[in-house]
Parts: structure tokens; sequence; C-alpha cells
């Protein structure tokens, strides 16, 4: 099984969710620093649309620039694109495997797609 995470190392719950993907064997994992290589705005929709959840429901609310953007108060289309521009918005992680996508908050919902 192939799983990919868009991580952030600095962040304790993605650096968590990756070690209980590299301790299930048998997954392939391909890693990528989404404040490195941000996805673009149709693959961040595509995700969300595979975990069942909207921009809103993935959008980092904790993050001062969530508040200072209002982001509570604007359409989905307008979330998508500001965290396109500021990757930082993002929920994280996000793990997407053949069994779906989770924004994996609390770490242990990466079980319901492994």
């Amino acid at each position: 099984m192939k799983a990919t995470i868009w991580h952030n190392p600095r962040c304790s719950t993605s650096r968590k969710t990756l070690e209980i993907l590299q301790n299930t064997a048998g997954v392939e994992i391909e890693v990528i620093e989404y404040l490195k290589t941000p996805p673009s705005r149709e693959t961040l929709a595509a995700l969300y649309k595979r975990a069942g959840i909207t921009p809103h429901q993935g959008l980092r609310g904790k993050e001062p620039l969530a508040r200072d953007l209002d982001l509570a108060h604007v359409s989905e289309a307008a979330v998508l694109d500001a965290m396109v521009s500021d990757p930082i918005l993002i929920e994280r992680p996000i793990v997407e495997t053949e069994k779906g996508v989770r924004v994996c908050r609390p770490i242990e919902t990466v079980n319901e797609i492994l």
C-alpha cells in the first residue's frame, strides 16, 4: 500500500502520524513537506473531496493568520485560495491512501485508511 502524507516536520502530530505510517508493515510512504511544496488548489480540493470534508473543515483555525484574514466568514473557494497562498493555513497532517484521505487529528484517524 502507498501512503502520501502532507507533512510539517515541526508539528508533533504530523511527526507522530508519520511514525505510525513508518511502523506499519507494507506501507510505502511518500512524504511531502507541504510548506516547501504546497499542493495546488485542484489537488487540495480533491483531497478534501475524498476526505468528505469542506475546505473550512480543513482549515487550521488555530493559525493566527486564519483569524487575521477572517476566514471563518468567507466562501469555500476563498478558503482554498488562502490556503494555496499561505499553506500554513492547511490543517495537518493529511494522509492519502487507496482507502481514502484523512486529516489525521487525532493521529489515530490514520488507522481508518490503512
